[in-house]
């Protein structure tokens, strides 16, 4: 059984796609402050959370069963990355749940600041006839500046286009050719906020772009601009717009999002109303995207409980569902290599290598590397390292990765190293997918051989001399311990050979001591995979 808190307000629908499922005990428990969390969270495997619950270091700080953090929705301010990461937590999202309604929303507020609707409204309903005081300005023509070209960002240009705006953005991690393709032209942040007639703002408030605009900013941008904040607050600054707004040098302003929330202290307040829209933080709140943004947090909570795909993950390296589904034998065969190569070497780790070369090479080795590491540090850190923390629990060891490609061709379309170095000694083990997409490895140091991994595997290096192979299947025989297949490398110049089998079985101590205190025997190891 799976035991999920959800600590804020989800739809009903999704609660109840919680409770229909036989494996996962669903407990609703909202409005929990930072102790009563922190009390009632080391009882669980997730935790499904929007923005009204605070995950907090304190709060995370005696979890130990915990795996999973879902946020129902895109931002995780609320969230402490690092105290999250430091214990294995994964952390996830759903971007794609409420882009729609975002984006939605960035319009609306554009179109209402250009035909003054919210404040005529309010006129007309004090039962004012003012039609000379609101007089709007047409969209067509204008050129609106997207910060941020992401999934909303995108939604919003494809939609302004269809209103004869021209279209301008930055985003550092958007190409030049993906961009023309949007009918978006590309340009730096200094290009965009000082050609543009509207800006709209669509970036995660990170160290980068907390305080992105602030006065002087706002000096470099045409007279008479319109701005919409619909992504965080924090990004413009507040003090500064609203001094911007005061006096003249911004025409209109609306904002969705603030520094503080509710943002009753907000210098915006100070603002004329004629000049500034003020929505309570609306943009995902439509009936679709709170149903959505439930439900589909509740499905990849579950999957990745149950050892399925891990989507929406920000703190492992971003990756589409479809691509991780394609990475993972390569996933897979990494954390085999690295767990392999870490119960063969002797001495203290000082760094582990991974190297690629082939087909493999197109992937995103970020998360293949991490797979590596995950499985060097599984034998002997167990259940407790996971692809969120492996880095970290490296680097606090002092261990270096190290990361590489190469063109050098090879007998293989796919090649995958991974080599550790210790104190004493380097030991390396490659592997491959076979046609079927299966790992095999192929080489280990220098001796070519190819195994399939299995669970059990004694591998062994001797004198190359005759009787070895028939005195260690005596002993293992002898101990009732079947073996299941068997390979070896050889080097003729060394006259040294290495061995490795495949067993039913775990061996036991006693019997891996038997095999060492053969003669001709130079090393022996047990190896235990996953």
């Amino acid at each position: 059984m799976y035991k999920i808190l959800v600590s804020d307000k989800l739809a009903d629908d999704a609660i109840q796609m919680l409770k229909k499922e036989k494996d996962i005990e669903c407990v609703v428990k909202t409005g929990l402050d930072e102790n009563q969390l922190a009390e009632e969270l080391p009882n669980y495997d997730a935790l499904i959370i929007r923005s009204g619950t605070k995950v907090t270091a304190k709060v995370l700080s005696q979890v130990k069963k915990l795996r999973i953090i879902g946020r129902a929705g895109v931002g995780v301010d609320n969230v402490d990355m690092q105290a999250a990461t430091s214990k294995g937590i994964i952390v996830m999202n759903t971007p794609d749940a409420n882009t729609l309604s975002t984006a939605e929303q960035t319009i609306t507020l554009i179109l209402g600041m250009a035909r003054n609707l919210p404040q005529a409204d309010a006129s007309l309903k004090a039962k004012k006839w003012e039609r000379n005081k609101f007089i709007g300005t047409e969209l067509y023509g204008k050129t609106l500046g997207i910060i941020g070209l992401g999934r909303i960002g995108t939604e919003v240009a494809k939609r302004m286009l269809a209103f004869g705006m021209k279209v301008i953005g930055y985003d550092p991690f958007v190409t030049k050719e993906k961009a023309e393709a949007l009918g978006i032209e590309l340009g730096d942040l200094h290009f965009v906020i000082k050609n543009a007639d509207i800006l709209t703002f669509h970036v995660p408030k990170t160290k980068e772009t907390t305080n992105m605009i602030t006065a002087k900013e706002i000096e470099m941008m045409k007279d008479g601009v319109m701005i919409v904040n619909c992504a965080r607050g924090g990004i413009i600054n507040e003090a500064d717009i609203a001094d911007a707004l005061i006096k003249g040098k911004v025409k209109k302003a609306a904002f969705d999002v603030y520094e503080k929330e509710p943002p009753f202290d907000s210098p915006l307040f100070n603002v004329d109303p004629d000049k500034i829209i003020l929505a309570p933080h609306l943009g995902a709140s439509t009936v679709e995207a709170q149903e959505n943004v439930g439900k589909v947090i509740v499905e990849q909570v579950i999957e990745a409980l149950r050892g399925g795909m891990i989507k929406n993950a920000l703190n492992i390296p971003a990756i589409e569902p479809e691509l991780l589904k394609e990475m993972q034998p390569y996933l897979s065969l990494n954390e085999t290599l690295g767990s392999f190569c870490a119960q063969i070497i002797d001495g203290n780790v000082k760094s582990i290598i991974v190297e690629y070369s082939g087909d493999v090479t197109k992937y995103n080795l970020a998360i293949l590397t991490i797979a590596a590491v995950k499985g060097m540090l599984y034998p002997v850190i167990g259940d407790s390292v996971n692809y969120v923390n492996a880095k970290l629990l490296a680097k606090e060891r002092g261990i270096e990765i190290i990361e590489k490609t190469t063109t050098i061709k090879t007998d293989y379309p796919n090649l995958i190293s991974v080599s550790i170095v210790s104190d004493k000694e380097k030991r390396s083990v490659f592997g491959i997918l076979s046609v079927n997409r299966e790992a095999r490895i192929v080489m280990i140091d220098k001796f070519e051989l190819e195994i399939r991994p299995e669970k059990n595997i004694i591998v062994y290096k001797n004198e190359d001399k005759p009787g070895v192979i028939g005195r260690l299947g005596t002993i293992l025989g002898t101990n009732n311990i079947n073996i299941a297949s068997f390979a070896l490398g050889r080097s003729k110049e060394e006259k040294i050979a290495l061995g490795v089998l495949t067993v039913d079985s775990e061996v036991p101590k006693d019997v891996i001591e038997s095999i060492k205190n053969m003669d001709d025997i130079i090393d022996v190891k047990s190896v235990v995979l996953k």
